[in-house]
């Protein structure tokens, strides 16, 4: 019997291939299912001011407009950047599948032919933590999907330029990619590539089973707790990493007091089975 499913994306680039990444799985198991991509531009992609200008941050910017075709079942369910999404979600409209993650660290590419001072990034995590390794650069916001970065980046508006490692794989551009930041270097931002399946709590799911991972649920609950507990949005700058160890999972964690560039770090170990607990609890440590 054919199905025919609608799922939502963001209409940039970034957004769309990992929709199809996720559409590929479900083909891949069930050919049997019809799947659209309905492209939705929501209001991050509209608002070009600094993350920073907004006063909740980055978060919903880029989620309300797909929540709002959910609610009308103008989609069956959408696809997410786990990073983007709001702590606090609509019970009505939950996560319903994780993706296997994606490399979770940050890069740097560059423009050898500059030779102007400047690194952009978009997040204030990532330029309080670049500021110390870069003492003598001017880091600077930027804004816009990877590939309008990337044209600033080669018209020689900025030096080098720090992404995700994971949108820069998923688009084929990790050829450009000069250096990997260690997670010591750069702690990530919270379920940094990780995408997730956001559906109806009634819907039927049942062909997300290929797509869901485990250890990516695990690790995202983990890392969600801790930056829910310490407030984090894009005006706070919290960083967290979750592993799988067998049973237990070690989550390492940072939070900047933007005021006077204090680092605050630790890390936890635990079953995990009690991922939502590490993650309240290693920032209660942290923030004591």
């Amino acid at each position: 019997m054919i199905r025919n499913i609608k799922i939502g994306t963001r209409s940039s680039p970034l957004a769309i291939a990992q929709t199809k990444l996720i559409a590929d799985q479900i083909r891949n198991n069930y050919p049997q299912i019809n799947i659209e991509l309905v492209k939705i531009k929501t209001s991050g992609d509209k608002n070009m001011s600094p993350f920073s200008s907004n006063p909740s941050g980055i978060k919903g910017l880029f989620t309300l407009e797909l929540e709002q075709a959910l609610i009308n079942h103008e989609i069956d369910f959408a696809v997410h950047s786990l990073k983007d999404l709001p702590a606090k979600m609509n019970p009505d409209l939950p996560i319903i599948a994780y993706s296997k993650r994606e490399d979770p660290r940050d890069a740097l590419i560059i423009n050898e032919n500059s030779n102007n001072n400047i690194i952009g990034s978009s997040s204030l995590r990532r330029r309080l933590q670049i500021e110390r390794i870069y003492p003598q650069k001017n880091i600077i916001p930027i804004r816009g999907n990877i590939n309008t970065r990337i044209k600033k980046l080669d018209d020689g508006e900025y030096n080098a330029l720090v992404l995700a490692a994971a949108g820069l794989i998923r688009l084929n551009l990790d050829s450009r990619i000069k250096h990997f930041f260690s997670i010591d270097e750069i702690m990530p931002a919270p379920c940094q590539g990780i995408l997730a399946c956001q559906g109806r709590i009634d819907g039927n799911y049942d062909y997300l089973e290929c797509v869901n991972d485990e250890s990516s649920r695990d690790c995202a609950i983990a890392e969600r707790s801790f930056a829910s507990e310490l407030g984090a949005g894009c005006n706070v700058p919290v960083g967290c990493y979750a592993e799988i160890l067998n049973d237990n999972l070690r989550l390492r964690g940072l939070f900047i007091d933007e005021k006077n560039k204090n680092f605050h770090k630790g890390k936890i170990l635990g079953l995990r089975s009690e991922a939502d607990y590490l993650g309240r609890k290693l920032a209660e440590v942290i923030n004591s």
